[in-house]
């Protein structure tokens, strides 16, 4: 009997879309042919008591088979799901991946990191490449610099220079959400999580912070949750342009910051870009 918890499986049940009686894209025949590689009979008459969908004889295998073997065929599953979003351009569930990775590792004995660390990894090796600035919503005055301080933000980077890379990337990033809302004032203005003034007037978009951009921006599905969730650890780190906020905080960014901060930016730009 396998160690997995209620709330273990619950995230595992999410990640391989089991509510239906499914299990992933696996018919009957490849479902069988999967657990074969590991010697086991998953149609077999000891998977069905409780029942005989594929999501009913997973459920059984998780109480029959030991820690070992549950972790070996999750592992294998949870890839499968990855490919699976890939190669339908589907949004990977990275936080709810990360849980049912974490459960896995956990299993097969494996140590894991702490799991914000593992949530930056999994989005730090998400590949986003430049996007073409002239398809951003921002006045075609400003490409040039914006374009600039990309440029200047990949050589920050390359040299270390972690502090300017946060700076110049929440600078661009504001820059970009700004032009968009500008671009489409209604959608932003009505957006349930537009900031407001002490009266419930909507604020002018040039009082509005960068925090406040990115949470509308989300809201409004311009940007992805896994920018929003990263885009704030930006979002504080460029306070830094104050040199007190850096003393009271007693943080110094790191190599590891400026490039999560870097690629929140490219994520964000070819959200906005629709390149993503």
């Amino acid at each position: 009997m396998s160690s997995l918890t209620d709330i273990e499986k619950r995230y595992l049940e999410r990640l391989l879309q089991m509510g239906s009686g499914y299990v992933l894209d696996y018919s009957d025949v490849t479902y069988g042919a999967f657990f074969n590689k590991y010697s086991i009979d998953i149609h077999g008459p000891e998977y069905q008591v409780y029942g005989t969908s594929k999501a009913k004889k997973m459920r059984a295998f998780w109480d029959l088979e030991p820690d070992a073997t549950v972790g070996k065929v999750l592992a294998e599953m949870l890839d499968s799901y990855v490919a699976n979003c890939e190669l339908s351009g589907a949004e990977v569930d990275m936080p709810i991946l990360e849980k049912g990775r974490a459960a896995v590792d956990r299993l097969l004995g494996n140590s894991t990191k702490p799991n914000g660390q593992a949530t930056e990894n999994l989005f730090l090796d998400v590949e986003f490449s430049p996007p073409n600035i002239s398809r951003l919503p921002i006045d075609v005055q400003i490409v040039p610099i914006v374009q600039k301080r990309l440029e200047e933000a990949q050589v920050a980077l390359r040299v270390g220079a972690n502090l300017s890379v946060i700076l110049l990337c929440g600078s661009v990033l504001e820059a970009v959400l700004l032009g968009a809302a500008q671009n489409q004032p209604a959608l932003f203005n009505d957006s349930r999580a537009s900031p407001k003034d002490n009266s419930g007037t909507v604020k002018k978009f040039h009082e509005w912070s960068l925090a406040q951009f990115i949470d509308v921006s989300c809201e409004i599905g311009l940007l992805k949750p896994d920018v929003k969730k990263f885009g704030h650890g930006l979002r504080d780190f460029r306070n830094y342009i104050h040199p007190y906020q850096q003393l009271v905080s007693g943080f110094t960014p790191d190599q590891h910051t400026a490039k999560l901060c870097f690629q929140v930016l490219k994520a964000a730009l070819a959200d906005v870009a629709g390149e993503r």
